[in-house]
């Protein structure tokens, strides 16, 4: 392994045996601390595969998908204040360090579905030169030869069946706010999957990039990675997340009910057109030709 990865490997597995020690800060920390250790570990293997990464190739956007991961978790945060699906306990007590630990937890969040979809296409061979690029650099493509999935300058109309997706998505996120507080507790899945089916489409429209069957798949395993990898690590620690859910609430691996982690595939979907709508949106270059040059893809 290279250093990096014997540093993010070491970093994963010492915080999560100090942890099992309940040795501070690691016991308080234990999240935020291995899944840092988690990004440096699968950044490293994508660099030694593809000869660039997310951190290496692309460290400014790296840093604006970490930063930008905090206020898209916050909108899942907005939904649980009514599916009242999980609640945490253990957090510090000072104001300041715990709004500091929620910063450093949900930042981690979209770098780990985003780096864990590069080592799963890494270890899936299917990524290579030519088609790991990271959108935070600019590189002169030539039309002609290149294989990036790059879409038409001008948008697709939208279409029935777009109209039809973006409007099932839409019904997913609102149903939960139309009913009871008890019905709404039954209405996680429309919330894990509604952002799929309103954005997907919308990304096309806006000329960006789209969920592709390979990105799908590489995905759909990191999500299932990574969702347990939080629920190991989240199981022994002292600052920690629990759930209520209403639904197989006592047949849990881990804290999480079992069906619960089928919501993982589809949530690293959602993280996908989440990030491509919010990077569409505040930078257009990502949506087309510049001076001759094109912002590299998220490759995945």
């Amino acid at each position: 392994m290279t250093p990096g990865a014997v540093i993010g490997a070491a970093i994963m597995i010492g915080s999560q045996a100090a942890t099992l020690l309940r040795i501070e800060p690691f016991w308080s920390w234990n999240t935020p601390i291995a899944w840092t250790g988690f990004i440096l570990f699968a950044d490293a293997i994508v660099y030694r595969a593809r000869g660039e990464s997310w951190m290496r190739s692309s460290p400014g956007e790296f840093a604006a998908l970490a930063l930008v991961s905090i206020p898209l978790w916050l909108v899942f945060e907005a939904f649980n204040l009514v599916i009242d699906n999980w609640n945490y306990t253990g957090l510090p007590e000072n104001f300041l360090l715990r709004q500091f630990g929620y910063a450093w937890s949900f930042g981690t969040i979209w770098p780990a579905i985003f780096e864990g979809a590069d080592l799963v296409s890494v270890l899936r061979r299917s990524g290579g030169p030519g088609r790991s690029g990271r959108p935070g650099g600019e590189r002169v493509i030539d039309q002609s030869t290149s294989r990036a999935p790059y879409l038409p300058d001008l948008p697709a109309p939208p279409g029935l069946p777009a109209l039809a997706s973006v409007g099932a998505g839409a019904l997913m996120l609102v149903a939960p706010l139309l009913v009871s507080p008890a019905t709404a507790r039954y209405l996680a899945a429309p919330v894990w999957l509604g952002f799929i089916f309103l954005l997907d489409p919308i990304n096309r429209r806006l000329g960006a990039e789209r969920l592709t069957p390979e990105r799908i798949v590489n995905l759909a395993w990191s999500g299932m990675l990574c969702g347990l990898l939080w629920e190991f690590w989240n199981y022994w620690a002292r600052a920690k997340w629990h759930y209520t859910v209403p639904i197989m609430e006592r047949t849990k691996l881990f804290e999480m009910p079992l069906p619960g982690y089928l919501g993982f595939p589809a949530f690293a979907l959602e993280c996908f057109t989440m990030y491509v709508f919010v990077r569409a949106v505040l930078l257009p270059a990502a949506r087309g030709t510049r001076g001759g040059q094109l912002v590299r893809p998220i490759a995945l």
